[in-house]
């Protein structure tokens, strides 16, 4: 995608979304979800996500949980009870924000 910065502000609703769908996931593998969804449209770069995931565990949304795997240790994220109910706030706040720019772009899109 040319323009990046267009999925900039939906980052931490996609991190909740993926972990609502997934019990648990690290960095790494979030990121490789993504691509694959998005057949490489969107690549987040870990100077984007790591960010994110650390304010999401600060605003109490997610919790770490460190397991060592193949002799290193991992951080793999998951969501809090309180982030679960802020992904279906998130993904409503975005449904939202779609339809109001299809409205905009779109004439014969019927706003509801």
């Amino acid at each position: 995608m040319g323009n990046a910065k267009l999925y900039k502000g939906s980052l931490s609703t996609i991190i909740l979304k993926l972990l609502n769908e997934h019990e648990k996931m690290y960095g790494y593998e979030i990121t490789q979800k993504v691509k694959e969804i998005t057949k490489g449209e969107l690549k987040i770069t870990e100077g984007a996500l790591y960010p994110s995931l650390h304010k999401l565990e600060a605003e109490g949304l997610l919790e770490v949980e460190v397991l060592k795997v193949d002799n290193r240790l991992r951080k793999y994220y998951k969501l809090t009870e309180q982030g679960t109910q802020e992904t279906v706030n998130k993904l409503e706040e975005l449904e939202r924000y779609i339809k109001t720019m299809r409205a905009l772009v779109n004439p014969e899109f019927r706003f509801d």
